[in-house]
């Protein structure tokens, strides 16, 4: 796999048991490049540990006044070099293709699996967390995976280094052969809590991300009650104990970089020292002391891969459970996809909640519970929270039609829909049936006035259409932002569309005349729309009441409110007393008209 290949055609299904498993799957399939970089990083690594026989051969030629040898050495030498060179760089540019298609692999995956589970993603993960995952964690995955081969890489070169000096100068190769191992396995128990320091850290680093995400998105809500403040103190707070953390988790790292300094330093010595002492009894020659020395001192720079793969699996491994924690989600049905690709038409039927929407109509949904009506809104769209009886469509059941049909058949619009960074027309860029058009979906929506600010704020700009608007539409308020999230969906025109309070930011008048827009343009069209507003019901062909989970009353709104009292409360805002006081005026009027 190159980099210019990238994004996957398929990512594959990967193993998300654990964060370790993760890590071994994403291995395993790149396994192609970890080959290429392994063989780069053995041509590198031995072509540097070549370097002391060249020089300890030519330190011998000099003593023993052979220029033929030292010509040779010489021609050693500059093949050395020219493999150091050619090893070096395409060891490095397969790392970092291994490096950055990992993390690609991974934030396909994670994309992937944001688009399965919708907006029960974020009921059941974090959003902090998410965007932790899905920024800096497939960074350290990626790290780790790219490192497996450099690390293995140079401990073959140890090995072969050791055996090398073993059959060179076998008195001086028993000593490195034995120390070498010791220098290289010496960390291993500063390793454990080295580990849980960095995990601790990534464990308040991701608290501090969650923390600061939710108080981003709910800035404005917060400027409003004055708890900005208290909202900062607690996330200067965790931005401290993060502080914190990091801090004693680089001192357990700078504790281990200092083992590896010092356990070599200390093995050159014994080197040199024995190695001095064979010499005087004539031993060993002086260009073999100069080999074996040289050996060890190089040797230090494939060692130092030992410590970076401890790091690296120390911090991605923490990394790796959060993907796995998140890739491991799955929908609550599990039956997706067992009937064919066609798109069902006909009425929408939900056995839970007895909610009928017939098919070709605009059916209105009064719930007294906001939260309610959102779950109520996703399960018609084939998005449970939980494990129950599918919501039928046409008598089909969602969860048995493949993802991207039941996604076609019905769209839901929840009551705070995302605006993408981009120019109007890149928003209305969606795939729709083409029977509607961008202009008609605006005037329904009443998105004039906000083509006018549009069209008055960009100087650059000649068609409102061109107008960038900023992330998540944050330059726009909240009615604009409604209305033209209203005109996306209406763009598409799905067999079945569930718009969750899509008039709750906007003014009475600008509410009554989008009733009017909708209910024109979706004309033979099935529209379930969550509201309690009386203009919209006012509108609708069935009003159907959910109380408790069970629909308790359906008609049109002028009975529901004159005989439900239920809906009257939730409708018109109606108190206890004033309902008491409602119900004894009707009582009279009705002895009135009796007598």
């Amino acid at each position: 796999m190159q980099i210019q290949d990238l994004p996957y055609p398929d990512p594959g299904v990967p193993d998300a048991r654990s964060g370790p498993r993760f890590l071994w799957w994403l291995g395993r399939n790149q396994l192609g490049g970890q080959v290429k970089s392994l063989a780069w990083g053995l041509l590198h690594f031995v072509a540097v540990s070549a370097l002391p026989f060249c020089v300890g051969l030519s330190v011998q030629a000099v003593v023993d006044r052979s220029g033929t040898r030292l010509a040779l050495t010489g021609g050693l030498l500059a093949l050395c070099a020219f493999c150091i060179a050619l090893g070096d760089t395409f060891l490095h540019r397969t790392a970092v293709t291994n490096w950055i298609t990992a993390a690609a692999r991974v934030q396909q995956l994670l994309a992937r699996k944001a688009a399965v589970l919708g907006s029960a993603l974020t009921r059941r993960v974090a959003a902090g967390e998410v965007v932790a995952v899905s920024t800096g964690d497939v960074e350290k995955i990626g790290w780790f995976v790219e490192a497996v081969s450099r690390f293995t890489a140079a401990a073959l070169t140890v090995v072969v280094v050791c055996v090398a000096l073993l059959l060179y100068q076998p008195a001086l190769g028993v000593v490195v052969a034995v120390g070498l191992p010791v220098v290289a396995l010496a960390v291993l128990p500063l390793l454990p809590r080295a580990t849980r320091r960095a995990d601790f850290q990534r464990e308040k680093a991701g608290r501090a991300t969650e923390l600061a995400s939710d108080t981003v998105a709910g800035l404005r809500v917060l400027r409003g009650i004055g708890g900005e403040d208290l909202f900062l103190d607690r996330y200067r707070r965790a931005s401290q104990e993060v502080r914190h953390a990091a801090v004693r988790s680089a001192r357990m790292w700078s504790l281990i970089a200092a083992v590896q300094v010092l356990l070599p330093g200390v093995l050159m010595i014994v080197v040199v020292w024995y190695g001095v002492h064979l010499a005087q009894r004539g031993r060993i020659s002086i260009g073999e002391l100069v080999t074996v020395y040289s050996s060890v001192m190089v040797l230090s720079y494939p060692l130092q891969h030992f410590h970076e793969i401890a790091m690296a699996y120390s911090f991605s491994r923490p990394s790796a459970k959060r993907a796995a924690r998140v890739l491991s989600l799955e929908r609550a049905t599990d039956a997706e996809g067992v009937r064919g690709a066609d798109l069902p038409s006909g009425d929408l039927y939900d056995p839970a909640t007895g909610l009928l929407a017939p098919a070709g109509r605009l059916t209105a949904v009064v719930c007294g519970d906001p939260d309610a009506a959102g779950l109520l809104a996703e399960r018609l769209g084939g998005h449970p929270a939980d494990q129950d009886t599918s919501v039928l469509l046409g008598g089909v059941p969602l969860d048995e039609l493949p993802l991207d049909t039941a996604r076609t058949a019905v769209l839901v619009q929840d009551k705070d829909p995302v605006l993408l960074s981009g120019s109007l027309r890149e928003l209305l860029d969606v795939p729709a049936s083409g029977n509607v058009s961008a202009q008609d979906a605006l005037a329904a929506a009443q998105c004039e006035d906000v083509l006018e600010a549009l069209a008055q704020a960009s100087l650059d700009a000649e068609d409102p259409m061109d107008t960038r608007i900023t992330e998540r539409g944050r330059s726009l308020s909240g009615g604009q932002r409604q209305r033209l999230a209203l005109a996306r969906s209406l763009i598409t025109d799905p067999e079945v569309l569930v718009l969750d309070e899509p008039t709750s930011a906007v003014d009475s008048h600008t509410e009554a005349r989008i009733a009017q827009g909708v209910r024109g343009l979706r004309e033979g069209r099935t529209t379930v729309v969550f509201t309690s507003s009386p203009l919209l019901l006012d509108h609708a062909d069935r009003v159907v009441l959910v109380y408790e989970g069970q629909v308790v009353a359906v008609g049109v709104h002028r009975e529901l409110v004159h005989d439900e009292p239920r809906y009257r409360a939730v409708v018109t805002r109606e108190t206890e007393d004033e309902a008491v006081l409602s119900g004894v005026l009707k009582e009279l009027e009705e002895i009135e008209e009796t007598a």
